[in-house]
């Protein structure tokens, strides 16, 4: 179950009626007629309610004849609560996703033709550009500042303050005029 549907299935939850009728319906199928003069609403609320519990997955209606009979779907009420709560593996894909989209989405806005056009007043954007920058350099491998100063000069004219900011970020550090990729 997503988390958009579990947000659903506990706000459908969260009604009176809605728990008075799954209370109905635990007994077995129900008309909307006869669930209306059980718990004395209107066959109109009756139908309004059944429909978001329909929606959050918790009961199932049919046709008969004239008539509408609404029974529970009792696999969803017997998932515990802490399989609702924690996220599934596809949950976390999808924000792995998200997280995917957007980091691409801020490289795309600062950089063009290989250039870094701006550099990101957002700390969370300023990182993944930095990140982005820090793929030009080799891990274990010493550089002097001129070094540095070149690689970066490649990506942006202000490259004491990129340089500045992978040592702030704690992307690289430096001792003496050495700098490396920090592990």
């Amino acid at each position: 179950m997503t988390g958009t549907e579990t947000i659903q299935l506990f706000k459908c939850l969260a009604d009176a009626t809605r728990l008075e009728m799954l209370r109905a319906l635990s007994q077995g199928p129900k008309y909307v007629e006869l669930l209306s003069e059980r718990l004395q609403r209107s066959p109109s609320t009756i139908s309004f309610h059944l429909k978001k519990l329909e929606e959050a997955g918790l009961v199932e209606t049919r046709k008969e004849q004239y008539y509408v009979v609404a029974s529970l779907k009792e696999d969803v009420l017997k998932q515990s609560l802490l399989s609702l709560v924690c996220p599934a593996d596809d949950a976390l894909d999808v924000q792995a996703l998200r997280e995917m989209q957007y980091r691409e989405k801020v490289l795309q806005n600062h950089f063009a033709y290989g250039k870094l056009k701006t550099i990101p007043v957002q700390r969370k954007k300023r990182r993944i550009v930095l990140e982005k920058l820090l793929e030009s350099f080799e891990k274990g491998r010493q550089y002097t500042e001129k070094e540095v100063n070149l690689i970066l000069a490649d990506f942006n004219d202000d490259f004491c303050t990129l340089r500045r900011e992978m040592i702030a970020e704690n992307l690289m550090e430096r001792d003496h005029g050495t700098y490396w990729v920090k592990e």
